[in-house]
């Protein structure tokens, strides 16, 4: 070091505000006398130290918190954090065990509203809080009339019954069913006396697809929607409740044409609302026919995906592979979608007119190009169908348009915090799904972050001249790399909470694909959807299904790297905090921001504590599938269970392997009951028939090795578990009464008199039992007292209570709801 610097040095020691390297500091404490060396050492941390600690004292933080108070008011933070309380709201009332009633909200709201209004002067600190208080109310009235207004009837138990009803919705798979919506209008043999007034239902018949509006009638079997497929996992139920659909279900053969028309006339309102619907349902059906007439396969159905939001017409083959690549966004209608469609418009309108001569100097070309883009991003959700995130993307584009024609800034945290506003108040409920969360988080963080950027961007002065291609290329790049990275962690905890995995390249492959979507694929779709009314889109669509199949060779490419990280489920407390710390830090601008940061903290601590153990076994809703989980694998009594509910297992248990069971030779002749189709009628097995079953379960049993099912072909299966349980489930009901004193847990899926077992040692869970409960897990604890561990149950449903689950509580021999709590 230089005399010049020493001397610089050894003034900022004095002053406390430096504090030098250790290989620096010793030359400069050669110069000093005695004295100063010691305060070059220890008297700047001290005084750094003293400093930060007076921060906190409490004649101190006050000020600092008004003062940081009044800086996110300048900022205008306060209108951003009222989505936030509303949504607080909303999902607290849906998190209830029990209903409150609307009158009840309506007059708390009253109470703490006026309130609010009333603190001034010295109760003016009072006020925000209050106001943050009464917008938590209204976030739970809003969502309790939303449940009250749709009220939709949901079927209590499957059946199976002749229907006839309206087609209101058709759509097509990969495997060519087709899905009808029906509006039902009579069911008959037998006659539902809780008539669902939607239901979805597939059909495997071929030839040609009813129209919309058409009255269909055929053979169906009807069951309510699905509940988790583990406690804690997406209710299914809760999803078709608030969409109006009161069963799902498939036709026995192929339905025909009613020769009936409705029996009443709607109103006026409804007619022409209905008919609005069906108008935008049929357009958005022929915009995807033609798409995928034009292209064909799954290139085809992706390409339609993007327009029209059509996704069952994607193989599930390809669908798995964008998700593990982490490309599964693309397909929904999202903010990028919307952006790169309206940008495009925006761009090139503006581009032709400012090539009229004059016209530029004459018109406000870039107000004219907004509108357009207005106009054209309105169709675009309405052919899209408008799922809550293309209702999100569209009210943001068309707020950053509308922005436009007064000139005001376009990105800010004000334009989400309206489309999050207007969302809540038409559809409060929306805001639980993933959907609206994930699309929410990757806006906000992504919003936050170009805010900052522009700040610090503005803060610095400008370099003289313009931008060389290298620097406006590197800019791209960076961008494309800090987009795809702010949006990746902003949707990984929700995508780990709801999903339970994380595609490790998924980064790598949103870089790569990026430049095909902003460049190739969305501004050729663009193109395509202009000419089409011409009857021309069919060069642009090869364009935009080049740059698709080159986006699935990226993807296959990032998939074969076997980069997906399955996580498992999380705990809610930990996601809780995680998802607000991360609201926090984006909305917050002042030093409070910190706030964001420590739930953060809090929450993966959280997260580090919770007890990461898995359940000894998992019973399906339905009763016919049990798993038996190990640290690395699954033992089901089904050698090819459902993937919709085993998918799910493996996902949230993070178990990759699948222990099929060993299917048992048929055994002696007449040993066996047949499965009859009037099984309650039929006489139960006893007397040396059941001596001989019961013989034959058990050296089945002792043969077996643990932890892997052993079944009889539609009669029995059964395992023992790591601990010495007997686990035994039934599919022929007959054989209770012979097998129920053979095992600790007895699992059947349908209704069986439990007092006809006796002595009873084992625990049963019968349908009874299921409908109450969902999906069930099973640990083993062991208790004081206790030789062997005790079951220790954990059911999906722990209350009724609620408007989606209460069908649940439905008896039809009385047609009254039985008020009880579920019981396993």
């Amino acid at each position: 070091m230089s005399e010049t610097e020493i001397r610089q040095a050894s003034l900022d020691v004095e002053r406390g505000s430096f504090r030098l390297p250790e290989s620096d500091a010793a030359v400069v404490a050669a110069t000093l006398p005695t004295r100063g060396r010691f305060f070059l050492f220890l008297r700047p941390s001290w005084q750094a130290i003293a400093g930060r600690a007076a921060r906190f004292r409490p004649a101190a933080l006050k000020p600092a918190f008004l003062a940081a108070i009044e800086e996110e008011r300048a900022f205008g933070h306060g209108f951003v954090l009222i989505p936030v309380f509303l949504i607080f709201g909303v999902l607290a009332w849906l998190a209830l065990p029990f209903d409150i009633r609307i009158a009840n909200l309506a007059v708390l709201l009253c109470i703490f509203g006026i309130a609010a209004l009333a603190c001034r002067w010295r109760l003016a600190p009072l006020r925000a809080p209050l106001i943050a208080v009464t917008l938590f109310i209204c976030g739970m009235l809003l969502v309790a009339i939303e449940t009250w207004c749709i009220d939709t009837v949901v079927l209590d138990a499957p059946v199976t019954t002749n229907l006839r009803g309206v087609v209101f919705s058709r759509e097509q798979d990969d495997r060519g069913r087709w899905r009808y919506g029906l509006e039902i209008e009579e069911t008959s043999r037998p006659k539902l006396r809780r008539q669902p007034l939607k239901a979805t239902l597939v059909t495997r018949g071929s030839g040609e697809p009813f129209p919309l509006g058409a009255m269909v009638e055929g053979r169906a079997r009807l069951s309510p929607p699905s509940g988790p497929a583990l406690p804690g996992l997406n209710d299914f139920a809760f999803d078709s409740y608030f969409k109006g659909i009161g069963a799902v279900g498939f036709f026995y053969g192929a339905p025909k044409l009613s020769e009936k028309v409705a029996t009443e006339e709607p109103e006026a309102a409804f007619s022409l609302r209905s008919a609005a619907a069906k108008t935008m349902a049929a357009m958005r059906e022929t915009v995807g026919e033609r798409i995928r007439a034009s292209i064909g396969g799954d290139t085809g159905a992706l390409a339609a995906a993007l327009v029209t939001a059509e996704e069952r017409a994607i193989s599930r083959e390809t669908v798995e592979v964008l998700r593990q690549a982490g490309l599964a966004h693309v397909l929904a209608i999202s903010g990028l979608n919307m952006a790169l469609a309206a940008g495009t418009f925006l761009i090139g309108a503006r581009t032709a007119l400012s090539m009229v001569p004059g016209l530029a100097h004459r018109v406000p070309i870039k107000k004219v190009a907004a509108a357009g883009a207005l106009l054209m991003v309105c169709l675009y959700i309405l052919i899209s169908g408008g799922a809550v995130s293309a209702l999100r993307a569209w009210i943001m584009i068309s707020i950053m348009l509308v922005a436009v024609f007064f000139d005001r800034m376009s990105i800010s945290l004000r334009n989400v915090a309206l489309a999050a506003i207007v969302i809540v108040v038409l559809m409060p409920s929306a805001v639980a799904g993933p959907g609206f969360q994930m699309s929410f988080a990757a806006t906000l963080a992504l919003v936050a972050g170009y805010g900052r950027w522009r700040e610090r961007r503005t803060g610095k002065a400008e370099a003289a001249g313009g931008r060389s291609k290298g620097r406006l290329i590197t800019g791209v790049a960076a961008g494309i790399l800090i987009t795809s990275l702010i949006g990746g962690l902003a949707t990984s905890v929700y995508s780990i909470a709801y999903f339970h995995r994380l595609p490790a390249y998924g980064l790598l492959a949103n870089i790569l694909t990026m430049p095909l979507i902003s460049i190739v694929i969305m501004p050729f779709g663009l193109f395509a959807m202009l000419l089409m009314p011409f009857g021309l889109e069919h060069l642009p669509l090869m364009a935009m299904a080049w740059g698709l199949d080159r986006m699935l060779d990226v993807a296959r490419f990032v998939t074969s790297l076997d980069g997906e990280v399955v996580t498992g489920r999380i705990g809610p407390i930990g996601f809780v905090l995680i998802a607000i710390g991360g609201v926090f830090l984006c909305v917050l601008r002042s030093w409070l921001a910190i706030s964001g940061i420590v739930l953060i903290c809090a929450g993966f601590f959280s997260l580090a504590l919770e007890d990461g153990s898995r359940p000894d076994i998992v019973i399906a809703e339905d009763g016919r599938i049990l798993g038996l989980v190990t640290d690395d694998a699954i033992a089901t009594n089904r050698p090819r269970p459902p993937d919709f509910i085993f998918s799910q297992w493996q996902r949230a248990l993070a178990v990759g392997e699948h222990e099929r069971p060993v299917m048992l030779p048929p055994a002696a002749d007449d040993l066996y009951p047949a499965m009859e189709q009037a099984v309650r009628r039929a006489p139960p097995i006893d007397g040396e028939k059941a001596t001989a079953i019961r013989a034959d379960f058990s050296s089945a049993i002792e043969a077996s090795r643990p932890g892997r099912f052993v079944c009889r072909d539609k009669q029995w299966c059964a395992a023992r578990s790591a601990i010495g349980w007997t686990i035994v489930t039934l599919e022929n009901p007959r054989l209770f009464p012979a097998l129920c004193d053979q095992a600790d847990l007895i699992v059947v899926a349908a209704r069986v008199d439990v007092e006809a077992c006796a002595p009873r040692r084992a625990r049963i869970v019968d349908a009874r039992t299921l409908r109450r409960t969902g999906a069930i897990e099973i640990r083993a604890e062991q208790q004081e007292g206790q030789g062997s561990p005790v079951m220790q149950i954990r059911p999906a449903f722990t209350t009724l209570a609620r408007p989606w689950e209460r069908h649940r509580t439905y008896d039809w021999r009385s047609d009254t709801f039985i008020e009880d709590q579920p019981t396993p």
